[in-house]
């Protein structure tokens, strides 16, 4: 199976998704829509963050071939899941509501599965309280009409669902320490220092990880 990853940059990536794909014994395709625009097709799409924002199309225009794509692949039923602005962009794609926080997430943030997240294919491998690593200052505000909500953090959509067969989450179950540390470390007014917030990530991500991995196993199963 070929999975195409759909990045934002040189410091975003597939990472533990892309280890388990290849793991399993799917070729992955990186596509980086800074330089490359228009993604092709594939058996299933993964489509991870980056640094922009709905909303900033006259900035980055390839936003638009983005939305684009994504409606494209959430009608062929194209097996998708999409991570923090991956959420979001196919959030707006699909009619959704997207704008700024409240405030910026940044670590560990204590989540809870929807009785729909606990029977999901995907979202249910993961405990019903969960704590989940977040770094974002723009959210989902209001899903689209064929959504459904499978966890939250009070008012912070955390995942949902499209149809059968797109996924989307808030938070980053594929991220590398060393990776998502470089992110805290560029924002200009972090809401706690560099130091705890890395102490926080080294306390749990190897829980994180498991769960991580978890949830991509669970993702390309259901594209069998």
């Amino acid at each position: 199976m070929i999975v195409l990853a759909v990045t934002h940059g040189n410091d975003v990536g597939p990472e533990l998704f892309g280890d388990v794909a290849r793991e399993l014994g799917h070729d992955v395709v990186e596509w980086d829509m800074l330089t490359q625009g228009r993604p092709p097709d594939a058996d299933a799409v993964l489509v991870f963050g980056g640094a922009q924002n709905v909303g900033e199309e006259l900035q980055h225009p390839w936003l638009h071939e983005e939305y684009e794509a994504l409606r494209r692949w959430l009608e062929r039923g194209t097996p998708l899941f999409a991570v923090c602005l991956g959420a979001q962009t196919l959030a707006h794609a699909a009619g959704g509501e997207v704008a700024r926080a409240p405030q910026t997430y940044l670590g560990f943030v204590p989540a809870e599965l929807s009785d729909a997240g606990v029977d999901d294919p995907v979202l249910g491998v993961l405990p019903r309280r969960f704590d989940a690593l977040n770094a974002n200052a723009y959210q989902v505000f209001s899903l689209p009409e064929r959504a459904v909500s499978l966890a939250k953090s009070g008012v912070l959509e955390q995942a949902y669902r499209i149809g059968e067969r797109a996924w989307a989450v808030q938070f980053h179950p594929e991220v590398r320490r060393d990776q998502i540390v470089g992110w805290f470390a560029e924002e200009k007014d972090p809401p706690r220092s560099l130091e705890e917030l890395a102490a926080e990530v080294d306390a749990g991500i190897a829980q994180w990880q498991e769960h991580g991995r978890a949830i991509a196993r669970a993702f390309f199963a259901t594209t069998r």
